[in-house]
């Protein structure tokens, strides 16, 4: 009876070390306990690099001439829609300030 123990043991102390001496080869944790890790989520490759390089670069916040064109464009067509009667109201002339003033 305490043969079948000892070789229950023995095999074991052998498993145990074979499966240390696999996981310091082929660079593995070992978690014999089974508890929850972040090791599977941090052995991850980071994929930031790789998502920015889908991207193309953006030529419009670098160029100044660009940003200044942009400009010009939306005042002139902001003063296309005040001279239509279009444009944004005055300071305080708008849906707000009316819906307070018609209750006094």
């Amino acid at each position: 009876m305490s043969g079948g123990g000892l070789k229950g043991i023995l095999a074991a102390a052998v498993t145990k070390g074979v499966t240390e001496a696999r996981a310091r080869i082929f660079g593995h944790v070992l978690n014999p306990t089974g508890l929850r890790s972040p090791h599977k989520i941090l052995r991850k490759k980071l994929i930031g690099e790789k998502v920015a390089q889908w991207y193309p670069h953006d030529v419009t916040r670098d160029d100044p001439l660009v940003m200044a064109r942009q400009e010009q464009e939306r005042l002139t067509k902001l003063e296309m829609l005040k001279r239509r009667g279009k444009g944004a109201p005055k300071k305080g002339q708008g849906k707000g300030a009316i819906k307070r003033n018609k209750g006094k």
